[in-house]
């Protein structure tokens, strides 16, 4: 009985994808399949750092810290059909994008990526470039 809850638990774990953090290699090879990048960020970050090419500027937090609910939904809905569908997020450090990718999560998207050290730590940090 016991082995057979193990294999259970083991089969449910490898069959439903969660939440990840990936380093910026990863991001890139998941970046080249065509899946959307989100940049989370604040507006006054974009324009500081710059973003990853091909990333959707989709302000989640409000520089008070307080989340956009309907409007970021509202256009995520624009990118993505499917809760199975991969999604790339990323923020300056990995904080935000980590609790957004938590709560994505929890509301059942199967297959949220989140930057490693977000663009300043991570992808600034590896030495990629980023458009203005």
């Amino acid at each position: 009985m016991k082995n057979l809850l193990l294999i259970s638990a083991l089969l449910t774990t490898s069959l439903f994808a969660q939440f990840k953090t990936v380093n910026v290699n990863e991001f890139t090879k998941l970046e080249a399949k065509g899946y959307p990048v989100i940049d989370i960020r604040t507006p006054m970050e974009w324009k500081q750092t710059g973003i990853i090419k091909g990333a959707h500027k989709m302000m989640f937090f409000s520089p008070t810290g307080k989340p956009d609910l309907a409007n970021w939904f509202f256009e995520l809905g624009h990118l993505v059909k499917d809760k199975k569908e991969p999604i790339l997020i990323y923020c300056a450090h990995a904080t935000r994008s980590n609790s957004l990718g938590k709560g994505l999560e929890k509301m059942g998207f199967d297959n949220v990526y989140e930057l490693k050290g977000g663009i300043e730590n991570g992808w600034i940090k590896a030495g990629k470039k980023t458009v203005k």
